[in-house]
């Protein structure tokens, strides 16, 4: 099981429970990323049979830029995106949420010395500070695969 730092905006285990209940089927907290509009991260759910009336497995919940609402949206689209991730020197891994999000984290550099570092661009871009030796990997069936 992967270590993965998350910075979700809303409280994973309530939402899990709500969806859950409500459903009546597992409902589990993937990422907090950006879909198609990549400045906007959504957070992330997943549940293996896909919802009756609307046909997908992930959906993302946000709040409104513009007027503050709680939104939810189909989030099928995570499984066709790329996810960066860098592992810091604790072993938990980073990644950044959209294009304009850097994500920091503590390595270790050559020189045995602690060093801050960041990886930055979503899914849009990758681009890391320190560390250049990232990891790139999918979502697939509400986990991460890595890509050889």
């Amino acid at each position: 099981m992967m270590n993965i730092k998350h910075q979700p905006f809303f409280i994973i285990e309530e939402v899990e429970k709500h969806y859950s209940e409500k459903d009546g089927v597992e409902v589990k907290y993937v990422l907090t990323s950006a879909l198609k509009n990549d400045t906007v991260p959504v957070d992330i759910y997943y549940r293996a049979t896909p919802h009756p009336e609307f046909g997908n497995r992930y959906f993302g919940l946000y709040v409104n830029p513009f007027d503050g609402k709680v939104m939810i949206c189909n989030a099928d689209f995570i499984e066709e995106l790329d996810v960066a991730m860098i592992k810091d020197k604790d072993g938990e891994w980073h990644y950044s949420q959209h294009r304009h999000h850097m994500e920091p984290f503590t390595y270790i550099s050559t020189e045995g010395k602690e060093e801050t570092g960041g990886i930055d661009g979503g899914r849009t871009y990758v681009r890391t500070l320190g560390m250049s030796n990232y990891s790139t990997f999918k979502v697939k069936d509400g986990g991460f695969t890595e890509v050889a």
